[in-house]
């Protein structure tokens, strides 16, 4: 085994012409493999002593090549000959001891039976894989996202030091496999939607309009996942007591701060709605591993800030830590994490939003500024998607049957101009030439670069972060990340 400095993180999947003679391995090979792989990485790290966390260790990369013969230090298996990569191992070790998870209950969790595939109903081509116990996904991810996940490694230390409960992902390990010419990087995080509580609605929200609607084959299939335009047509918000609301809303800020502070934005909300008053709780073999659950704070009601009571025990006694809530006159749990923060506002983001920007309304695109991003996320969901009871709701009844009534009249008058005024402004941008849009185009690059600038400029309470890795910085301007610490977490 050898460990050096991360220099083939941020790497493509181009392998020696000896390998690429190899043949390809299948899905269920290459899922062994990384089962083999981290069981094995997780074995090793056994065998040394602990100690604190260096700044030395976020950078570190051991590699150890496992032929299917074995040797001296791996051992022999069915799988075709593979090389293993992890990345900053103590580091992870650390984060899995902060949640409580022992290494034989990680290693059982994923090495005991084979990993279950899940659909991925984003824009992304990763794949999803779910430990049969519920507890952990494993992602595959691109190289840029594996390379910025290794720069944040130091800033999410610190932060999970001063707030373990939150909503943000918990990662638990980095890995490589390169097997038969494919090279697969995974993330090892916890899991937000627990597979034996049955979700009859799940959301993906981001705050944005544009182009937020569930496709045609997504809403194809027996358990769709929604999006932001979805939700408001299918409901008009979740409803908490004050206390949960109170609570939820400040992890989500403080969440959403945290990654603003990265200059982190298109993240979105993974939301599951369960519905109590339907079927009682139907609940499978998988689901007696949830009691007796490995991981702290990995339950909706566990990461959310705050003194929240626990909800009340339903069918077998058993919520699986759904936080419970109310929709008209039905009683639900919800389920919910932030996902995809491992997405920053490079330069090739600042020119997807400025395009955008020109041919739509710039504030109702996915990709904004951090800053930008975060307010409106936090804005959709403490207004739109969550709301607080209030006990006395009589009285208003009547008012807003006449203002809702109102407001229809209002939009059936309004609605004429404001279809007249759309028209227009897509008439004068049809009538723009060629010339004009990559001007508008280059000119807004510039202002984001500017802008990008003066915020560097005039923020005093964020230090820069030493790059780690030397060989992965000033090889392509567009991989080049600014990871910022901020001094105290909001």
């Amino acid at each position: 085994m050898s460990a050096s400095p991360a220099s083939t993180l941020g790497r493509g999947t181009k392998t020696s012409k000896a390998s690429k003679d190899h043949k390809k391995p299948t899905p269920a090979a290459l899922k062994g493999a990384i089962q083999l792989g981290i069981g094995y990485a997780v074995g090793n790290l056994s065998s040394k002593p602990d100690r604190d966390v260096l700044m030395q260790d976020f950078s570190v990369v051991e590699s150890v090549f496992l032929p299917s013969e074995g040797s001296n230090l791996t051992p022999a298996h069915h799988f075709p000959d593979f090389r293993l990569k992890t990345y900053a191992p103590l580091a992870f070790r650390y984060f899995r001891e902060l949640f409580g998870i022992k290494p034989d209950d990680y290693l059982y969790s994923i090495c005991n039976e084979p990993l279950i595939e899940l659909s991925n109903p984003g824009a992304s081509s990763s794949w999803f894989y779910l430990t049969s116990d519920d507890e952990f996904i494993i992602k595959t991810v691109q190289p840029k996202e594996a390379e910025f996940l290794q720069k944040l490694l130091p800033g999410y230390y610190m932060n999970l030091n001063q707030n373990p409960r939150t909503l943000l992902p918990k990662f638990y390990g980095l890995y490589c496999i390169q097997c038969g010419g494919i090279t697969v990087r995974v993330v090892v995080m916890n899991n937000v939607l627990p597979r034996a509580m049955k979700m009859h609605y799940k959301y993906d929200l981001k705050g944005s309009s544009y182009k937020r609607r569930a496709s045609r084959k997504e809403r194809s299939k027996p358990s769709p996942t929604f999006k932001d335009l979805d939700f408001q047509d299918m409901h008009e918000g979740l409803v908490f007591d004050p206390d949960t609301y109170s609570a939820l809303m400040k992890t989500l800020q403080r969440d959403c701060r945290v990654l603003e502070s990265f200059k982190i934005m298109d993240y979105s909300l993974l939301l599951g709605i369960h519905v109590l008053d339907r079927k009682p709780l139907s609940r499978g073999s998988r689901c007696d591993s949830r009691r007796g659950q490995k991981v702290l704070y990995s339950t909706a009601l566990e990461s959310i800030q705050g003194n929240v009571k626990d909800p009340e025990p339903v069918a077998d006694d058993d919520t699986l830590g759904g936080i419970p809530a109310k929709h008209k006159d039905e009683s639900l749990l919800i389920f919910l994490g932030i996902i995809d923060i491992l997405q920053s506002y490079r330069f090739v983001k600042k020119v997807e939003h400025s395009w955008k920007a020109l041919v739509h309304d710039g504030d109702t695109v996915s990709v904004h500024r951090p800053s930008f991003y975060a307010d409106r996320f936090l804005k959709f969901m403490g207004t739109t998607v969550f709301k607080k009871s209030h006990p006395l709701r009589g009285a208003s009844s009547k008012r807003k049957k006449n203002s809702l009534y109102a407001k229809s009249v209002s939009q059936e008058i309004l609605s004429p101009l404001k279809e007249m005024k759309e028209e227009k402004k897509a008439q004068s941008m049809d009538n723009l030439d060629g010339n004009c849009k990559l001007f508008l185009l280059f000119m807004f690059v510039l202002l984001e670069a500017l802008l990008d600038f003066e915020d560097r400029r005039a923020s005093s309470s964020t230090i820069a972060l030493d790059d780690p890795l030397p060989s992965l910085s000033r090889s392509q301007s567009d991989s080049e990340l600014d990871v910022y610490l901020v001094s105290h977490v909001i």
